[in-house]
């Protein structure tokens, strides 16, 4: 989504809650995972485990690994041409053992006649065809529809796009009814800072039901995120929590501080660095007292004649 402001477009992801589907094919990139530089692979330690991630030298995500432990885990291999996703397959495996009716490939075909559309066509491994999705773009590249066919039927999601030049809005239907919308907009905080908000409302059968406000300092920092519940009988929109984020000289979160139900916690990170690199190895968050430890690897400098 792109926002002009003061003479300059900013664009930002698409921020949503839980839904029926992602709404766009992500290709995920090192600055989703907060890494940057020439990084080869990164080994995450979790409570739960452990999180494998590894990358091309452009920064694309092209293999993630879940272990639970050294039995159990889970595989997600990327097929990538040009920055374009062709195929994604997410293996399944328990006791050791390859899980195959549990285990999915999702293959896609890119058609560039015209507008350009792309299909997803999702099988089990067991070769049971589960569902097929097909996305049309418009003119600019946008997302105008997701048409899903499976064997209980045809569902169609269509958006719609609202631009100004200082706010936008995308609006999204199922089926012709009110799925979500996503009002973007530039405004100004109490020290006349500028400042981008995003409002998501979400709407169940066509009614509203929750909403979303974020507010980012350009270019794409969270700051404030307020959730929303829909009271039916002020018929309005009334805040259920409030989430403050502050980050250090680094772009790291520093702390986060959230108000509910009257109530305040206050989470403080704390961080390890591998030097001239500038990833974090070791975050500590405190009061809780836990940690997250990551091992990166880079690729070596390419050599120039």
């Amino acid at each position: 989504m792109t926002i002009f402001i003061s003479g300059v477009f900013y664009t930002l992801a698409l921020l949503s809650f839980e839904s029926l589907r992602a709404q766009e094919l992500e290709v995920f990139r090192l600055q989703d995972y907060n890494l940057k530089g020439a990084v080869k692979s990164c080994l995450v330690f979790t409570n739960y485990g452990k999180e494998e991630y590894e990358f091309n030298r452009e920064g694309l995500l092209t293999k993630s690994v879940t272990r639970y432990n050294d039995e159990d885990y889970d595989i997600t291999l990327y097929t990538l041409r040009d920055g374009q996703l062709l195929e994604k397959r997410v293996e399944n495996y328990r006791d050791g053992e390859f899980v195959r009716n549990t285990s999915l490939a999702h293959v896609f075909r890119v058609d560039t006649i015209g507008n350009m559309r792309i299909t997803e066509k999702i099988l089990s491994y067991n070769k049971e065809f589960l569902d097929l999705y097909e996305y049309g773009y418009d003119e600019q590249g946008k997302l105008i529809s997701i048409k899903r066919t499976n064997r209980s039927g045809i569902d169609e999601t269509t958006i719609s796009y609202e631009e100004g030049t200082e706010a936008s809005t995308e609006t999204h239907y199922l089926n012709d009814v009110v799925l979500k919308s996503i009002h973007t907009s530039a405004i100004k905080d109490k020290e006349k800072n500028q400042r981008i908000r995003i409002l998501t409302k979400e709407f169940m059968e066509g009614e509203p039901y929750r909403a979303l406000e974020q507010i980012y300092i350009p270019l794409d920092t969270l700051v404030t995120e307020v959730k929303l519940s829909f009271n039916k009988k002020n018929n309005d929109y009334l805040p259920t929590e409030r989430i403050y984020y502050e980050y250090n000289s680094r772009g790291d979160v520093k702390s986060v501080r959230t108000v509910k139900n009257n109530r305040e916690t206050v989470k403080n990170y704390h961080y390890q660095y591998d030097g001239e690199n500038g990833n974090w190895v070791k975050k500590i968050v405190t009061p809780d007292n836990t940690y997250v430890t990551r091992r990166i690897t880079y690729y070596p400098a390419e050599k120039t004649e």
